[in-house]
């Protein structure tokens, strides 16, 4: 069974939480794959089902029926116990589905029934678990910080004031998960890793100004944005908003949106090999007054 390890339930320190990574384009990551099972795990893994199947109140009968064959073929069929006798020389081949897909049609593709393969023959089915199915799996899996920018003015900026924007860069480095398989003659693995590389504004509002203009702040020095400071007062931030209106008696909705570089290395592949850049962003609330002057 495909284990993982890393950053998979918030490795990455952040403020607020984590989230899961979003492709750029029309790339996802594999719905389902056929991954070995040594015959002592196949051999449970069927008898868990079949006594699951059957004990469960309101099941219906054509399920205990399918699953009573097909429990038969491997146990008293064409093949005889499981396989257990000759444990040692190779493996089931299972098709595993990604929980959360688990009704995408792309999820139904891998419908092959179980089948035994002996140690060193390559499974002649399509997204048979490799070193790259490993590492897409993992990207997947991949838990990013929150995109929450810092700000100044940081409580209530002013119409036609730049607000300076940057992200702490303690908090946003790279994150990584790895994905290993070690079953039978099967030992692969790969690791997949995010690097920021650059930060989106959108100031949810038509009336306001970004830098730069296209709203896309870049890392520079490990940091994206520049932490503001006394004496910068007079700069244009290299990463900010101007909103020209006031938001009333609400607030703007500030969209900051990080896009990670993403690649993997693994068994096999030593030098980092990029897969799809991924995105995660946020909304925060920003609050926009008029400047008041004093008239004497």
């Amino acid at each position: 069974m495909v284990r993982f390890s890393g950053a998979t339930e918030g490795g990455s320190e952040s403020r607020g939480g984590t989230g899961n990574v979003t492709p750029v384009g029309d790339w996802t990551p594999p719905a389902c794959w056929y991954e070995p099972r040594t015959a002592q795990e196949f051999s449970k893994y069927m008898e868990d089902m079949y006594t699951e199947t059957i004990n469960t109140p309101g099941q219906h009968s054509y399920a205990k029926t399918a699953v009573g064959q097909m429990r038969d073929m491997y146990k008293d069929g064409k093949y005889k116990n499981y396989n257990l006798d000759q444990a040692d020389e190779g493996t089931w081949w299972v098709a595993v589905r990604d929980e959360s897909r688990w009704m995408e049609p792309e999820a139904q593709v891998c419908n092959e029934l179980p089948f035994w393969l002996k140690n060193g023959d390559a499974p002649k089915v399509p997204n048979a678990v490799t070193p790259q199915i490993l590492a897409e799996l993992a990207y997947n899996r991949i838990k990013l910080p929150t995109t929450e920018v810092t700000l100044a003015p940081a409580e209530v900026t002013k119409v036609n004031l730049p607000t300076w924007a940057w992200l702490d860069k303690t908090k946003f480095t790279d994150v990584s998960v790895t994905a290993a398989l070690d079953v039978g003659g099967v030992h692969i693995q790969a690791t997949t890793t995010a690097r920021p590389v650059s930060l989106k504004l959108e100031p949810g509002t038509a009336d306001a100004e970004t830098y730069p203009a296209s709203g896309e702040c870049t890392i520079n020095g490990g940091t994206v944005g520049e932490p503001y400071a006394p004496g910068k007062a007079n700069r244009t931030p290299p990463c900010g908003i101007k909103y020209l209106r006031s938001s009333g008696n609400g607030t703007y909705r500030l969209r900051a949106t990080v896009t990670w570089q993403i690649t993997w290395t693994g068994t096999g592949n030593p030098n980092p090999t990029r897969l799809p850049d991924g995105t995660f962003g946020n909304d925060q609330a920003v609050t926009v007054q008029e400047i008041q002057s004093v008239n004497r």
